[in-house]
């Protein structure tokens, strides 16, 4: 009996100090923030017309985990779903108030455009 209770105790001391040296490697963090380069301090969107956000890929990584949105500030999502890697998106602008406004781009964090005119399609004319 005093041998089962040493054995026993002996393999949970020899079995904690091993557990302890496991190492548990996580997977490398891929993280992304990308500049916008459309739109920009200049760029008029029209409400109701197809605009496209682009940004910079050339230091994207190989493999990029999150899926990415656009969010026009202050109103929500205007795309979803796509990759980083694409450089690009197409949006339909909404119907807003005109004015100034920003869009962010969302991957592994986000990346803010500077800000840009959204107009009316009368004010377009």
């Amino acid at each position: 009996m005093l041998f089962t209770s040493l054995f026993t105790v002996f393999s949970i001391f020899f079995l904690a100090i091993g557990a302890q040296g496991v190492a548990i490697r996580r997977a490398a963090l891929d993280v992304f923030v990308p500049t916008i380069l459309q739109p920009c301090g200049n760029t008029t969107w029209t409400m109701g017309k197809v605009e496209t956000v682009s940004w910079d890929t050339s230091d994207a990584p190989e493999h990029i985990s999150n899926g990415a949105s656009v969010v026009l500030n202050g109103v929500g999502v205007l795309a979803k779903g796509f990759s980083l890697r694409d450089g690009k998106v197409n949006v339909t602008v909404p119907h807003v108030n005109p004015g100034k406004y920003t869009i962010t781009l969302f991957g592994d964090s986000g990346d803010v455009s500077p800000e840009f005119d959204i107009v009316s399609y009368e004010d377009d004319e």
